[in-house]
This record gives C-alpha cells, structure tokens and sequence, in this order.
C-alpha cells in the first residue's frame, strides 16, 4: 500500500481543494454563460420577440408565452387586468426586457424609498408629496421616453426600408427574400422587426399574419398602409414595386412637412415651456432670498387657497398651449 509521508499531506491537501474551488468557480461560470451570456440572451431575446407577437392556438403550443409576472399568482391576476396587458405592449412598443410586475414594483420601491427619506429627514409635507411622486414616476417616463424615440426612430427608417424591399423584388427576388435582405442589411430597430417577421415566416406563419403581427409590435400610421398595400396587392395583384415606391414618396414628404411644422411651431412650443416654468423658478429664488415673503403661500389658509387655484389655472394653459403647438401631419 502506498503511503504518503506526514510532512507532504497539507501541500497535497491544499492543492486539491485548490483545484476543488477552481472547477467549481468554472463550473457556475460555465453554468452562468449557459443560462445567462450572451449567446444564451441573444437566444432568448429572438424567442421572446417571438412569443410577443399574437399568434394562433396552435402556435401558441410551439411559442412560450410573455409573462407579465415571474410569480405565477400575480401573472394571473394581472392578465385579467385589462391595464397591465395595455402597459405590456407599451413596453413591447418601447423594446425594453422588462416585465409589468417589475415597473410597477420598481415605481412603487421608488416612490416609497423618496417618502421615506423625505419622513425621516422631518421635511414639511409640500416637500413629502414630490418627494415620493417624483421618484415613482421616473420608471414610467422613462418607458414612455424609450417608446417615443423607437417608434420615432422606426418611423424614419421605414422609406429606406421599403427602398430596399423595392430594389430587391424590382431584381427579381420575391417579397419574403426582400424583408430577409431589409433584416440584414438595414439597422436596428427597424431590422429586428422585419427579422421577426422572416422567423414568424420560416416558422410556418403566414406572410399575412406575420405583417399584422408587425403592425401590433409597431402602432405607427405609416406600417399601417405599408402592411395594407403588401395585401392589397397580393389579393389584387398590380405592380408592388411601383406601390411600394410610391408609399416610400409619400412618407418622405409627410416627414419633411412635419420637420417644417415644427420648425414653424418652435417659438409657441418654447413660449409654453417658458409660461410654465417661469413662475415656479421665480417661486423658488424668491424663496430662497425671502422665506418669510413666501411662507404665507403655503401656511396660510387664503395662502393655500390661492396657490391651489394658481396651480390649476396654469395646468389648464399648459394643457392649451399643448394642444395648439401639436399639430398632427
């Protein structure tokens, strides 16, 4: 039997448990890059914009369905909520991985950690109130900031995009091969859109449903009549390079009238900006200077009465200010 001498079982020992806590680091790194690298989020990106098309019963079986909630309870009770699957495809609008459980539980932790350090610092409560609204909206902005700017930004992509799909079927291929080309040659957003709608293809889905579905993921005018022309003319026939050339035009133009418009609107849209935030900076350096001077506003009962009609009158005119620069092409 071998036997190893007293004096060399600590190094060995040690260098076995060393090797131990290597492989094992190794295996949760392996472990980890299996469920979560890059790869593995590409792959479960790609699936996820799959499964948050509307799809029939029978791809439902294929499709794992968008979850609004990790916790299966709470998943239930918000698909019975008619707002939190409106607020699901807001966030499939704005292209964010997120789930509606987690912005409303991000708001909520937000809002209640900005009141609590108001509470604890014994802030008055005209300071409590912003303090705990503001920190709980800055979710809900920021999703509808991302939204606007996708959608803004799809929305001038598209005219290069059906560009491409023209030139494309105008050279022989068919329509599917040119939205595969538009996938790989045109950047995102726009490409992962269309590269949805070449999977939902390959999937066995049909070109038609695989456009209605992009008109879901994407509420913009402009897709509207491209999806409209696409099965227009595939019931109908005609020449689908000339339609498509033509809506590529069209969109061009609306897009540089609206620049001009708001170009032309730039003095009322900073006039608005300048009403309604002109009185609450003077408020606030008024009230730095003097605060005996302001104080009665909010500590006085005809102080407060008065402040809550200015307030709302100032809404009212921001509102019709609003209302006036937003011209709609």
């Amino acid at each position: 039997m071998l036997s190893i001498p007293e004096s060399n079982v600590v190094p060995i020992v040690t260098l076995l448990v060393f090797v131990s806590v290597v492989l094992l680091f190794e295996g949760l790194y392996l472990f980890w890059r299996a469920r979560r690298g890059v790869a593995a989020q590409r792959v479960h990106h790609r699936l996820e914009l799959l499964t948050r098309s509307r799809a029939t019963e029978a791809q439902r079986i294929v499709l794992k369905e968008r979850k609004l909630s990790a916790v299966s309870s709470l998943e239930r009770l918000m698909r019975s909520m008619a707002p939190a699957v409106r607020l699901e495809r807001h966030i499939i609008h704005a292209g964010l991985h997120w789930t509606v459980a987690r912005l409303v539980l991000s708001s909520a932790a937000a809002a209640v950690a900005g009141g609590t350090l108001a509470t604890l610092t014994a802030q008055p409560l005209y300071v409590v109130l912003p303090a705990t609204v503001i920190p709980g909206t800055v979710p809900w902005a920021y999703l509808m900031r991302t939204r606007h700017k996708r959608l803004k930004k799809l929305e001038q992509q598209l005219p290069d995009a059906l560009d491409l799909i023209t030139r494309a079927v105008r050279a022989g291929h068919s329509l599917p091969l040119g939205i595969q080309l538009l996938a790989e040659e045109m950047p995102d957003p726009i490409a992962g859109e269309f590269r949805l709608v070449h999977e939902q293809v390959s999937f066995g889905v049909s070109l038609a449903q695989a456009l209605a579905n992009l008109c879901d993921r994407v509420p913009l005018t402009d897709f509207r009549f491209f999806v409209v022309s696409v099965q227009i003319q595939r019931q109908a026939g005609g020449n689908l390079t000339e339609v498509l050339g033509n809506l590529s035009g069209l969109i061009r133009d609306r897009l540089k009238l609206l620049a001009r418009v708001k170009v032309l609107s730039a003095e009322g849209r900073m006039s608005a900006w300048t009403l309604g935030l002109m009185p609450f900076f003077i408020a606030g350096v008024m009230n730095l200077a003097n605060p005996e001077f302001m104080s009665p506003m909010w500590t006085d009962p005809l102080g407060q009465s008065m402040l809550k009609v200015l307030l709302t009158m100032m809404f009212v005119g921001m509102f019709v200010l609003r209302r006036i620069v937003r011209i709609r092409v």
